[in-house]
């Protein structure tokens, strides 16, 4: 699905998504990502799936200065357990977790707004 945001040029936003795939100012990434205002980062959880999510990939996003992340699960929305994102909470980061469409437009929105926020994709290998 495309969406479509009039937005400052180089503020990086999500152009599109699909089940294996997302697009950052129309470019396309198919592997597990960050995206913040400061730019794309790869995820150490870029070739995992849900089922091997360990406590480490949310310590990395702890790094991050974020007030908020969202947190695509996919094209369906499943919770990790609280014991992986522990290092959110102790960071202060709220945390939200939706499905991969809800989070592109959502973080667009907030992202717009000048939010500090991230958006941790999850894009399962198939």
């Amino acid at each position: 699905m495309k969406l479509h945001l009039h937005s400052d040029a180089g503020q990086p936003l999500f152009t599109g998504y699909g089940a294996d795939h997302v697009l950052i100012n129309d470019r396309r990434y198919e592997a597990g990502l960050l995206l913040t205002p400061a730019g794309v980062e790869r995820a150490p959880w870029a070739d995992a799936r849900f089922e091997t999510l360990v406590p480490a990939h949310f310590e990395w996003i702890a790094g991050h200065e974020l007030d908020i992340l969202l947190f695509g699960t996919g094209t369906r929305l499943r919770f990790p357990h609280p014991s992986l994102t522990r290092a959110l909470v102790e960071a202060r980061i709220g945390l939200e977790v939706m499905d991969i469409g809800a989070l592109c437009r959502t973080y667009n929105i907030l992202a717009g707004e000048g939010r500090s926020v991230g958006a941790a994709v999850l894009i399962e290998p198939v």
